[in-house]
């Protein structure tokens, strides 16, 4: 699998799953934009890449602001022009009852999740279309397909995060554009290690494989969407679980 000569922008390329996907790129060939909030972990990540002799640069982007999203479509289309590659793999949630969240923490659930992908999307899609090719891979989560308690509106900002992979297949099928969905279950990132021991336990004890997956697994399937063995699949959506949700 060879991504030589490719530009992939990854988001959420900090930490987790985005900077495993970053590094599956890089190591398969392609130049990645490294594009995360966090300036200090997305530059390191960056570094961590190009010390193994592959191409990468970090770019700061906030996606739950718009400005912020236009402003980083801009600079990297100025210096790379149209992509081949977009992952939208930065997202955000926090566990507690339904009832005891905010306006403001909704908000910012729903711009994270669901919003700033679709805002990045529409800035960086355009030179796609004029070229005539690309991939598109949106990180969503088993939340968003079957629920998960104490997550509701994280739940449904990633449930629409997969619509719109749904629709916007159809709408870019005629520009030979894929865009595809995976959804990891519990996987062992920064945002995984901040739940409180007991739910931890518990999530592992109910995966058929009794063990949380590796950032690196859900780059896999990544990488499947974005190789030439899924040329012929779009619209897709990908539970990426050791067995929790099975479930059409």
């Amino acid at each position: 699998m060879s991504f030589k000569d490719k530009i992939a922008v990854v988001t959420g390329a900090a930490s987790g799953i985005g900077q495993a996907t970053a590094e599956a790129l890089a190591d398969a060939g392609a130049a990645v934009i490294a594009a995360d909030i966090d300036r200090e972990k997305g530059e390191a990540a960056a570094a961590a890449i190009r010390s193994k002799g592959h191409k990468a640069e970090f770019f700061a982007v906030d996606l739950t602001d718009e400005a912020s999203i236009k402003a980083f479509a801009d600079a990297v289309q100025a210096r790379f022009g149209a992509v081949d590659i977009l992952i939208n793999g930065a997202g955000w949630g926090q566990t507690k009852p339904f009832w005891e969240g905010t306006p403001d923490f909704w908000d910012k659930l729903v711009a994270l999740n669901f919003v700033g992908p679709m805002q990045l999307a529409k800035a960086l899609l355009p030179k796609m279309m004029e070229r005539g090719s690309g991939k598109v891979v949106n990180i969503s989560s088993d939340a968003g397909r079957v629920g998960s308690l104490g997550e509701t509106v994280y739940s449904g900002a990633k449930g629409g995060l997969i619509a719109f992979t749904k629709s916007l297949a159809r709408e870019m099928a005629r520009y030979n554009i894929n865009v595809n969905c995976v959804c990891p279950g519990p996987t062992d990132t920064p945002l995984f290690q901040g739940q409180p021991p007991r739910m931890r336990e518990a999530l592992t004890r109910v995966i058929p494989f009794r063990r949380i997956a590796q950032p690196e697994e859900i780059a896999e399937a990544v990488m499947f969407f974005l190789s030439r063995r899924s040329d012929y699949i779009t619209g897709q959506v990908l539970s990426v679980s050791g067995g929790l949700t099975m479930v059409d």
